[in-house]
């Protein structure tokens, strides 16, 4: 599937570019961070031929307005989150979430009262503490890494995104998950989302999970080094009646890793009755 995002949204953020297709009970997709919903391009596909699969990158990723002076928090990110699930008049949709993702989520149904079918979290953002050490490097020191000559902000990126996978990204790959990170916009978007992460906006939420009612499965690659499989365990322990699941052979980007394993896995549990 051509990874295009043809329609907009403007939101109190900046413009969302997002995409539907297929046919049958809605999906949304939520990417996490350094990403954005190319990651979503295969597994969209093989969904959509059973569900309307909505793909959309967030404020400040990917194809989105990205802008000086842009929030991009976890909290702004739910705000756009809530409002476009309204401008698409979804009710009660199913929705898988990815990284960051996963916490956009579950502060969506647990703070804004939004309703879902069912929900999965992927190698989520959920638990504190999170983070790898890299990452809170860059958090410390924003306006220092923003400084960089492009073509060293460029080598980082790159090899940040590629400690994500597990078997290793492809070149092609590697290229679309940086590109949106490079230039006069990206360069600065890429450092103003790592400074604007706080722990606190999981913090808020983590005590409500107890409250979640919707069928929720945890899944998890099994080499993640971004965030290690105990916190899936801890977050599935959160959960009321959630099911663990584990994915082989994957790191922390499990999309790339194990697109097959994990569209077995959504498609089995988004059929689930």
């Amino acid at each position: 599937m051509d990874h295009v995002l043809p329609e907009r949204f403007e939101s109190a953020h900046g413009t969302v570019r997002w995409a539907r297709h297929g046919q049958g009970s809605p999906v949304v997709l939520l990417h996490g961070t350094p990403f954005s919903s190319y990651v979503w391009r295969d597994i969209a596909a093989a969904l959509g031929t059973r569900h309307t699969v909505y793909l959309w990158d967030m404020p400040g990723y990917g194809a989105s307005a990205k802008y000086a002076g842009q929030r991009v928090s976890l909290a702004a990110q739910q705000s756009v989150f809530t409002a476009l699930l309204r401008h698409w008049d979804l009710d009660r949709p199913a929705v898988i979430a990815h990284d960051f993702g996963g916490a956009v989520a579950l502060r969506s149904a647990l703070l804004d009262g939004v309703g879902y079918d069912r929900l999965a979290l992927l190698d989520a953002v959920s638990l504190c503490p999170w983070g790898s050490d890299f990452f809170r490097l860059v958090h410390r020191n924003a306006e220092v890494f923003a400084a960089l000559p492009a073509h060293l902000h460029e080598a980082l990126v790159r090899g940040y995104i590629a400690t994500a996978s597990h078997r290793g990204l492809r070149g092609d790959v590697l290229d679309a998950l940086a590109a949106p990170w490079l230039g006069e916009e990206g360069q600065p978007a890429f450092y103003r989302q790592i400074a604007q992460a706080d722990e606190r906006h999981t913090a808020d939420v983590e005590e409500r999970y107890a409250k979640l009612s919707c069928p929720v499965l945890v899944a998890w690659g099994r080499e993640d080094t971004w965030l290690s499989p105990d916190h899936a365990e801890r977050l599935a322990q959160c959960i009321p009646h959630a099911r663990l699941r584990w994915i082989d052979a994957a790191g922390h980007l499990v999309q790339e890793d194990a697109p097959a394993q994990v569209t077995v896995l959504l498609t089995e549990f988004l059929d689930a009755r």
